[in-house]
């Protein structure tokens, strides 16, 4: 089911689909693939809104920086110096988090209006990111599936090809606060990551290459406790690569009994605790829980590789499931 959302300055219009199935209903935009809302029950049954998200098109457009519940790409994450190389060409992007371009540009994935269809028990986004657009190479055809399954688990399936070799590192950039509205911030929620290892950042946050233990240290979520504030870093999964979701987080809200578990066939996840999130929301209300390849992969040959060439298909796969304890 759709309806009118808002217009855009150029005349285009907005819609947002409504998806319900087992007491999970999400609402999605076309502009930027945004999640506007995901409502699911507490363990008494009253069914709250646990991602933050605007009432409004004009809330969207006024604050983009945080990217709430966007589709990011065509890279996720940052890249060091707005640049990289591939094949003895080196491409230069905005930095529009400088010096460094941070999740696909000024005009990334998430500020486009996306083709969306209905298919069973869900919706499939697409659009063409043209060669050059935000400085990227080749043109990539991108499809990003959203479904609900049996569970009432939100699915998202990203598939990408390309005429030309490119980078590509998709996710979705929901923020969530199990408690729902007016609960107050998610620091107190209890995460478990199977993580021994995360990715230190310099003062740009930028990786330093290095691969760090956890080692019983602040970064430590290999057991269960509070998340806390003071993180933008992204996580090692133990797992790796998979071709298909291995659960790799659980975050808990003991006052509402609300429990997201997270499972991806992606190597990273970027844990952010929204320290700096503005009005009108507050600084560490929501936690983001980016499944992704590793921030700056272009210019680390040592990461995993985001490149993709024609005759290749990209596909990521990230699993949200939401159950009471």
């Amino acid at each position: 089911m759709s309806e009118h959302f808002g217009t855009l300055s150029d005349g285009t219009e907005v819609h947002r689909w409504t998806l319900e199935r087992a007491g999970t209903r999400v609402r999605v935009l076309s502009y930027g693939g945004i999640v506007q809302s995901v409502e699911v029950p507490d363990r008494d049954g009253r069914a709250a809104n646990v991602v933050l998200g605007f009432a409004d098109l004009e809330g969207y457009l006024a604050h983009p920086e945080p990217f709430l519940g966007a589709l990011i790409g065509r890279y996720a994450n940052r890249i060091a110096h707005a640049r990289f190389p591939l094949d003895d060409v080196t491409y230069a992007l905005e930095p529009n988090n400088a010096p460094n371009s941070l999740h696909g540009g000024a005009h990334g994935f998430d500020k486009r209006v996306w083709d969306v269809r209905p298919v069973e028990h869900g919706l499939r986004l697409s659009r063409v990111a043209p060669h050059g657009e935000e400085g990227f190479p080749g043109r990539l055809e991108v499809t990003a599936t959203y479904t609900l399954d049996a569970s009432g688990a939100l699915r998202f399936v990203y598939e990408a090809v390309t005429d030309a070799p490119t980078v590509v590192n998709l996710t979705n950039h929901s923020y969530f606060n199990l408690g729902g509205p007016g609960s107050g911030g998610a620091g107190g929620h209890e995460l478990r990551l199977a993580a021994s290892r995360y990715t230190p950042v310099d003062a740009d946050l930028i990786p330093t290459g290095e691969l760090a233990q956890v080692a019983d240290g602040r970064f430590d979520f290999r057991s269960a406790r509070k998340v806390g504030a003071g993180y933008d870093h992204n996580f090692v999964l133990d797992k790796g690569v998979t071709d298909t979701p291995v659960e790799v987080a659980e975050l808990h809200d003991p006052a509402s009994g609300r429990v997201l578990t997270v499972a991806t066939t992606e190597p990273g996840l970027q844990l952010y605790t929204a320290d700096h999130l503005g009005e009108p929301f507050e600084p560490g209300e929501g936690v983001a829980l980016e499944t992704q390849h590793f921030p700056d992969s272009p210019n680390r040959p040592e990461f995993p590789s985001t490149e993709l060439r024609p005759g290749a298909a990209y596909r990521s796969e990230t699993v949200y499931g939401f159950s009471v304890r």
